[in-house]
This record gives structure tokens, C-alpha cells and sequence, in this order.
């Protein structure tokens, strides 16, 4: 449960989002909008259900969520800084010290998932592909074929079409999976990728 806030910025503002531009809910320093978490613990950070080590554990889903959403919020090139707060009589701690470390383990894993969805993606993509390609090309010659060997007979005409239409259909799939399944993976993980770059700092309680 947790004890502390995630998201100092936007989330205390009574601001109305749709009257104000986004950076002026958050605070910003040397140029960088500031992504503010405030903890009780140390530990609220994190996924408790985790079993690895500390500095590869799993962030609390919350605190993930808010940091992309926050970045995905702002046009690419817009700078940030992490900010985490503490109390004073535990910023010192060995655990405190290596939240940084532990947030860039935590977006660099998940760069290694997207790298991973993509191929899997990729791969069911060029597979539907072949499959569809192949499928279209049958139900085209069937189609000629059926329409030439029956010119006379309206049914088997429109059974023809119904097999060029099937054709067709077929390639829904791959062309589902290439223009519309992959990029947003690609632009995920370079969400990832930025985040596990940025700036992070560890401060007592402002």
C-alpha cells in the first residue's frame, strides 16, 4: 500500500489541462521539466510482489505509469529530470542512493521487452504475410479460372468475386501487423529508451 504520492506536478494541480499548456503543470529546472515522486519508503517505489534483487526490481506499476505518461505527454525532444523525495532520515541509506541506478534498470529491461515483442511481432507479421500472399494468389487464379470455365452463369460469377473478396480479406492480417502493430512498439521503447537516460535525483522532502 502505498504511503507516498507519485506525480508532484500535474496530478496537485487544480489546473484546468484543457486551458493551460501541459508544461505549465510542471515545475521545471535548468531548462528540464521535472518528474516529481514523493515517498514515505524507499521501498513504496517498487514492485513488492518482486522477487529479484533491489536494484533490479520491478517499479510499482504507479510510479511507472506516471513517468511514461508524463514523457509521452511532451513532443520528443523535450528534456526531463526525475526527481525522487524522501524523508532526510533515510536519503543517506545505501537503498536511497541507488534509486537511480535501480529506475535505469527498471526502463532498460523493459527496452529488452519491446525489443522482444518486435521480433515476435515481426516475425507473426512476415508469417501472415507469406500465408496471405499465398492465399490471395490461389483465390485470384481460382476465381479467373472459375468465371472464364463458367462465363454463362451469374451464380458462379458472383461465387468468382467471392473468392477474389476472400483473397483480399486475407491480407487484413499482415497488413494489420505492419503498418499498425509495430510502430507503436518502436515508439514505446524509445520512450523506454529516454527514460533510462534521464537525469534522476534524490532529495529530502522540499
Amino acid at each position: 500500500m502505498h504511503t507516498g504520492s507519485i506525480g508532484m506536478g500535474a496530478n496537485n494541480c487544480n489546473v484546468d489541462k484543457k486551458m493551460t499548456s501541459i508544461d505549465s503543470l510542471y515545475r521545471k529546472e535548468d531548462g528540464h521539466i521535472l518528474i516529481e515522486i514523493k515517498l514515505s519508503s524507499v521501498l513504496h517505489l517498487f514492485n513488492s510482489f518482486d522477487p529479484a534483487p533491489f536494484y533490479t526490481k520491478e517499479l510499482d506499476r504507479d510510479a511507472s505509469d506516471y513517468i511514461v505518461d508524463v514523457v509521452r505527454d511532451f513532443p520528443q525532444k523535450t528534456q526531463f529530470r526525475i526527481v525522487v523525495y524522501l524523508p532526510a532520515s533515510i536519503l543517506c541509506t545505501q537503498e536511497a542512493q541507488k534509486i537511480p541506478e535501480a529506475i535505469r534498470n527498471h526502463f532498460k529491461y523493459m527496452v529488452l521487452v519491446q525489443d522482444r515483442k518486435f521480433r515476435e511481432r515481426s516475425i507473426y507479421g512476415k508469417f501472415t504475410l507469406v500465408v496471405g500472399l499465398s492465399f490471395l494468389a490461389i483465390a485470384m487464379i481460382a476465381s479467373q479460372a472459375v468465371a472464364e470455365t463458367f462465363s454463362n452463369f451469374p451464380l458462379v460469377r458472383l461465387i468468382a468475386y467471392a473468392l477474389e473478396v476472400a483473397g483480399w480479406v486475407a491480407m487484413w492480417e499482415p497488413v494489420t501487423v505492419h503498418l499498425y502493430q509495430l510502430w507503436p512498439i518502436v515508439k514505446q521503447k524509445k520512450i523506454y529508451e529516454k527514460i533510462s537516460q534521464m537525469d534522476i535525483d534524490v532529495r529530502p522532502y522540499p
